[in-house]
């Protein structure tokens, strides 16, 4: 791998980022530019950047790693991940975007006036968005690694800094520049080389798989998960997806309700086009890379193919461009979830001003690069995998029931966003206590979303029942809102 072209490519992607962003700063001056781009994104640009900043690290790299690891099972990834967006565009969507929130915080407390059940929402984001930071920061570390030599803390430190001056640059305008930009460019970093691969081994005479050798028993070099971990694993991921605060906060920033659903429908062709080609990756990985199944290194599964396929002048180029593409990734993510964390903290701390955004924001970077840099890489899409059950059992609920069912209390809230948060963290810390074992407790803590999520609902609706006369008193005013179609700026009176 010629370090020198990896090093190009990384100067490339952080100068054209930058260089974006600081276009956003002409550009954002009020405090509606800041939080959600003053609401006038339309959906195509939206649609771009929510692709840029959700397909994270788990997506770019983790999905390959995945597959070499453990075949059919890592299929799952990507099939939840992209069925989640069809829960987001049929139940949350539009309403969302007609609650004239900023923040999830900030709907909260429009759907249930309460400052108390505003806070605990504000903490869970800023916990969720931590726990999600650091897995894009662990890629990064990866990455410049192999891709340099260099020490990997070095990556981490470069995505948050960029990151952080990206978002202080213009908040939530001038990131929707630079995800929408980015989300093409980790597109054609991986559909380039792996199209690439494919006419090659043609050329040459190669099977893809091996004849279909890879599929085989003797090449499964994992046990088999179990049926329950696999539909606990698509509870995760396509509830989970409703609650990821950073890609919540996307749908506040457009015009209107039908431009939100009609984003979100471009989301999912968009995502159904990506995720084609890390799963021929990771199928090309199990071929020609079988040994990082076992070496504990699959993530780098898609860094390492151009060099084993290919080689030569040819395998730097294509390695370069998805070094690029993994960057692109590692930024976008990582500064939609800065701005969700920005605008949680500010509007709860520093009453919400640009000046208290841009103090925030350091904050909200500084802290997720001080965890990465204390603990060390695991496998990306299993963290975030992780994460998706936090989110599915904690922020889910809430916005599922706060708009479709009037009866939600503030005490019900509460006592189901603790039940999740609680439940959920003491599964996921056990599960990495107690020794891995097919089918033991390990499956239930491991991926618990099979079972507290669904605790989450039952302890929301249970407590609401018990305290039916303590229903927001204007529940039916905010319920409207949410649900009566505004009239769209481009219709006709």
């Amino acid at each position: 791998m010629n370090t020198t072209v990896s090093m190009v490519a990384v100067a490339l992607v952080s100068i054209v980022t930058v260089v974006i962003a600081v276009n956003g700063l002409r550009l954002s001056r009020t405090t509606g530019d800041f939080y959600v781009a003053s609401r006038t994104v339309r959906p195509w640009w939206n649609a771009s950047a929510i692709g840029g900043e959700y397909l994270s690290a788990a997506s770019f790299l983790g999905i390959a790693g995945l597959i070499v690891v453990s075949g059919q099972d890592g299929l799952w990834f990507p099939i939840g991940y992209t069925a989640g967006y069809l829960m987001l565009l049929l139940f949350v969507a539009a309403p969302l975007r007609r609650s004239r929130a900023y923040t999830l915080p900030d709907f909260a407390q429009i759907r249930f006036g309460s400052r108390g059940l505003r806070r605990l929402t504000s903490f869970l984001v800023i916990v969720i968005c931590w726990l999600y930071i650091v897995p894009q920061l662990h890629g990064a570390a990866l990455t410049l690694g192999i891709s340099t030599g260099l020490p990997g803390w070095m990556g981490a430190v470069l995505v948050m800094g960029i990151v952080c001056m990206t978002v202080l640059a213009g908040g939530m305008r001038s990131i929707t520049f630079v995800q929408a930009f980015q989300f093409w460019l980790k597109l054609a970093a991986l559909a380039i080389p792996a199209v690439f691969l494919l006419l090659h081994l043609d050329m040459q005479g190669q099977s893809a798989t091996l004849g279909g050798a890879i599929f085989d028993d003797e090449a499964q070099t994992t046990t088999a998960k179990g049926l329950y971990y696999n539909i606990s694993l698509l509870v995760a991921l396509l509830f989970g997806t409703m609650g990821l605060p950073h890609v919540l906060v996307r749908f506040y920033t457009n015009p209107d309700g039908p431009s939100a659903r009609k984003t979100t429908a471009i989301v999912l062709c968009l995502l159904s086009i990506f995720y084609l080609f890390p799963t021929v990756l990771g199928i090309l990985g199990r071929a020609y890379t079988p040994e990082l199944a076992t070496s504990g290194n699959a993530d780098a599964t898609v860094l390492l193919l151009p060099g084993r396929i290919v080689g030569g002048t040819v395998g730097d180029a294509l390695t370069a461009i998805i070094i690029g593409g993994a960057f692109a990734a590692f930024l976008s993510t990582s500064s939609g979830l800065v701005v969700s964390l920005a605008g949680a903290i500010s509007q709860d701390l520093f009453q919400g001003t640009v000046r208290g955004f841009r103090i925030a924001t350091v904050i909200a970077t500084v802290v997720p690069l001080l965890l990465a840099l204390g603990t060390s890489t695991f496998a990306l899409a299993g963290a975030i995998g992780s994460v998706f059950a936090f989110t599915a059992s904690t922020i889910c609920p809430l916005l599922l029931l706060g708009i479709w069912w009037r009866g939600l209390t503030v005490v019900g809230a509460v006592a189901g966003l603790l039940t999740g948060a609680v439940s959920c963290g003491i599964a996921l810390f056990v599960s990495a206590v107690i020794p891995s074992a097919t089918g033991s407790l390990h499956d239930l803590v491991s991926q618990p979303a099979a079972w507290t999520v669904p605790l989450a609902f039952l302890v929301m609706i249970g407590v609401s029942l018990a305290t039916a006369d303590r229903v927001p008193a204007r529940v039916d005013a905010v319920l409207a809102r949410l649900h009566v179609p505004e009239q769209s700026p481009d219709s006709k009176p």
